[in-house]
């Protein structure tokens, strides 16, 4: 089971075995042993890369509920010596990624010492993957995703806000609108990140289509854009959570009904059991949503 999960990891029985360091025909007698075993085909046969069959499906769905469950295992047995080892891996996307969340994970580590913390960052659909294939072992992502393979541990309301200095001649307003909003400077992420595919759903109910002066993937020049006086993002609270709290920026209200209603959410695999490490970082970050579950007013 472990060569036909390289394999299909590895997109081809080649890459696969330079990953093991075996011939290829290794990995493809192992998962044609495996088909005879199960009377039944694993792979689409015929095809330039790896490609389950439903039973194949089945089979890597098997073998990765085994794989977590000897890590849920091995998590118990270092709980009962009392250890406070273990290894910790979160996918989120870049806008949670400011000074709160990491203030968050550095007094997890200082707290942790012996555990090791491998935070990823990347887009929902990219996280969502990485959940499912069990690269990490929850993630945090802007709204709430609708997939059978995902569990949705906990979910806040997060909706999008403008972000801009105190200043600023906006700052003032109960609320601003998407018209307002593209007579000005902003400074966005790129389209393929979710917070963009929200905003073009109201930019296209109100007609009024957005042209960034800046765009990044980076929620730190995001905020120094915005610290510099020279655009407007538009992000979730979360996302300036620390600048917000400390009055160095403020958040004014979209008003949108599709904006308004979106949401930040913990998601892991769905029949995933996390214990030890794992365990514990997630339910530190579960308390801390509910902290930033709490809009802050400006």
């Amino acid at each position: 089971m472990r060569y036909l999960l390289e394999a299909l990891n590895a997109g081809s029985m080649r890459a696969a075995g330079d990953r093991l360091n075996v011939a290829p025909s290794s990995i493809s007698r192992q998962i044609g042993q495996l088909e005879s075993q199960y009377g039944l085909a694993l792979i689409e046969k015929g095809r330039r890369g790896v490609r389950l069959t439903h039973a194949g499906e089945i089979v890597i769905a098997h073998y990765r509920n085994q794989i977590a469950d000897r890590e849920a295992l091995h998590a118990k047995l270092e709980e009962l010596r009392s250890v406070r080892t273990g290894q910790v891996t979160a996918a989120i996307g870049e806008g949670f990624a400011g000074k709160s969340f990491t203030s968050l994970v550095s007094k997890f580590a200082e707290a942790n010492p012996q555990i090791r913390l491998e935070i990823l960052t990347g887009s929902t659909q990219e996280i969502l993957r990485m959940i499912a294939d069990d690269e990490a072992h929850f993630g945090l992502v802007f709204s709430t995703p609708n997939d059978m393979k995902i569990h949705v541990r906990s979910v806040i309301a997060q909706p999008l806000m403008a972000i801009m200095l105190p200043n600023h001649p906006l700052a003032a307003k109960a609320s601003v609108s998407i018209a307002e909003l593209a007579g000005e400077a902003l400074v966005l992420p790129p389209a393929h990140f979710r917070i963009r595919q929200i905003l073009s759903v109201a930019e296209a109910n109100s007609k009024t289509f957005f042209q960034p002066a800046i765009t990044s993937n980076s929620i730190h020049i995001l905020q120094d854009a915005v610290r510099a006086g020279i655009a407007v993002a538009i992000l979730p609270q979360i996302s300036v959570w620390s600048e917000l709290s400390e009055g160095t920026m403020v958040s004014v209200p979209i008003a949108d009904d599709a904006i308004e209603e979106t949401t930040t959410s913990l998601v892991l695999r769905s029949g995933r059991q996390l214990e030890g490490a794992p365990l514990r970082l997630l339910k530190r970050i579960e308390a801390q949503l509910r902290q930033w579950n709490k809009p802050i007013r400006h």
